[in-house]
């Protein structure tokens, strides 16, 4: 390969070390920021110092967040008896543009697997349990739908039922636009377990 620098062969590199992006990806965005002004160079490189800076776990939720306790687990327009429990930060995000649920969250850090060699002590279980024996009433459990967040939700229903709550998951089916001869069995399976009156 041609290489006619090594400060632009290290920012490609840099960039291709993030997730989703390619080396030839990597190069675009290398050659784009070669374009940029030397001030939009130096905001791009102060924000991300500010997010490494900033940014940190809320000590409730374990969701992201510049304020601790952060903005949901403090608002007084959050319904404290709910509590969403998700795999990663993403899913929040997710669940938030949609403006419907109005409870808290718990972000549990990753999802059990095995052959990654995540257990339960690598994710944060016994936080969950603590916010639930303070006075939750149900727990939705929003895994993503693949072996290790059915995994996932099973293992934590076996911890949560005991503890009185109310514990349900979130409904799986048919995206919006999707043709049934297109979808697989276990997604037409949860779209029918998932049906609602009309």
């Amino acid at each position: 390969m041609l290489s006619t620098s090594a400060s632009l062969d290290n920012l490609i590199a840099q960039f291709s070390r993030l997730p989703g992006i390619g080396r030839k990806t990597a190069q675009r965005l290398a050659l784009h920021v070669l374009k940029l002004s030397m001030d939009d160079v130096r905001l791009m490189s102060q924000a991300l110092i500010d997010v490494k800076e900033n940014v940190r776990t809320c000590s409730i939720c374990c969701n992201i967040t510049e304020d601790d306790p952060c903005s949901v687990c403090t608002s007084p327009k959050r319904d404290r008896r709910i509590i969403c429990v998700v795999e990663e930060s993403t899913d929040v995000f997710a669940i938030e543009k949609t403006n419907d649920f109005k409870g808290l969250y718990h972000v549990l850090g990753g999802r059990l697997s095995p052959l990654e060699g995540i257990g339960p002590d690598d994710l944060r279980i016994p936080e969950l349990l603590d916010r639930t024996a303070d006075g939750a009433e149900e727990v939705i459990l929003a895994m993503n739908p693949h072996v290790e967040g059915e995994a996932t939700t099973l293992y934590l229903s076996k911890l949560l039922k005991p503890l009185g709550v109310r514990v349900t998951r979130i409904a799986r089916g048919l995206p919006v636009g999707t043709d049934l001869e297109f979808a697989d069995n276990a997604t037409i399976s949860r779209a029918l377990e998932g049906r609602i009156a009309v």
